[in-house]
């Protein structure tokens, strides 16, 4: 069929434009933007491409998965939004499979622990499978559209302690007043700051932070003078990865930015690494805000089981 081949045609071809531009570091998208486009990407391949059964489907959705995320391991949102495709598919089959949705939740540790080998038959056909999963696809799209705006609206329960309206009219009488510093003044003003807020690059399964760098010193800082650490991140951000996966982790770029060329006869003799992260440990962190709500970093684990299936941890 000539309209299906060209529809395939232009489908790689967004794969492949796609792939490029997470060789070349995703350009100044967003991982909001990635995100989006990773979805997108996902639903033409189910909508697309040929497959009878879920276990099928399945096995697409990771060879793509795959493809998309080897071409550029640090940006985890891509890896992320494969794995929520893939736990939309078996919740999808379950149901249809006559699974109920409180058997299909993860169950308690030892549970998990003792269900190893166990693996369910995706080989039924479901006429009205795709169907359904691109619903839970468009729905899951129309959640991270959103995502800014939920963690917008908790700023009263969580930023400040309700003192906003006052501090708002104080601003607009004196102006807007920012203050920039350097890192290593970081210290020093820490004792005046009530809260540090931050965003970060990657949620890693432990709780910890793959944030950009700088931040470790920061979150030191503010340990120290016993400063609340409050994250703002959504979900799309929380990574089944640990921290010990060196080649997804770490990422470096050229030295420019703290060595400029025109030092000349310093670049000669010296070896500079600029690594684009810092790893951030759990117990910096007081606070997740994300766009379903706030959790302690201890409770990752549980929106990890909630987000994703144990199986499509490694695609």
């Amino acid at each position: 069929m000539p309209g299906a081949a060209a529809k395939g045609s232009e489908l790689s071809e967004r794969i492949e434009s796609f792939v490029e531009t997470l060789k070349r570091g995703g350009g100044q998208r967003s991982s909001e933007h990635m995100a989006r486009e990773t979805l997108g990407l996902l639903r033409r391949i189910i909508t697309d491409h040929r497959w009878s059964n879920a276990g099928e489907l399945m096995e697409l959705i990771r060879r793509e998965g795959r493809r998309m995320t080897a071409a550029q391991p640090s940006e985890t949102t891509v890896g992320n939004m494969v794995r929520r495709v893939l736990k939309i598919i078996r919740e999808e089959y379950g149901r249809l499979h006559g699974r109920s949705d409180e058997s299909d939740q993860q169950e308690s540790l030892h549970k998990l622990l003792t269900s190893g080998g166990l693996s369910e038959d995706f080989s039924v056909h479901y006429a009205q499978l795709q169907s359904n999963i691109i619903e839970a696809i468009n729905e899951l799209l129309v959640e991270l559209e959103g995502t800014t705006e939920n963690i917008a609206a908790q700023a009263l329960e969580h930023i400040h302690s309700n003192e906003g309206h006052e501090m708002a009219v104080n601003l607009s009488k004196a102006g807007i007043e920012t203050t920039v510093m350097t890192d290593a003044a970081i210290f020093a003003v820490m004792s005046r700051v009530n809260k540090v807020i931050i965003g970060t690059k990657t949620i890693l399964a432990n709780g910890a932070l793959r944030a950009v760098a700088g931040t470790h010193t920061l979150a030191l800082a503010a340990k120290h003078h016993f400063t609340p650490l409050i994250v703002c991140a959504p979900m799309f951000k929380l990574s089944p990865q640990f921290p010990n996966e060196e080649d997804s982790f770490h990422k470096f770029v050229a030295p420019e930015e703290v060595l400029p060329f025109t030092e000349g006869d310093i670049l000669e003799k010296v070896s500079v690494h600029c690594p684009v992260f810092d790893y951030v440990p759990p117990e910096l962190i007081t606070l997740f805000i994300s766009n379903i709500g706030g959790n302690a970093p201890s409770y990752i684990y549980r929106l990890m089981s909630e987000l994703y299936h144990p199986d499509d941890h490694v695609l």
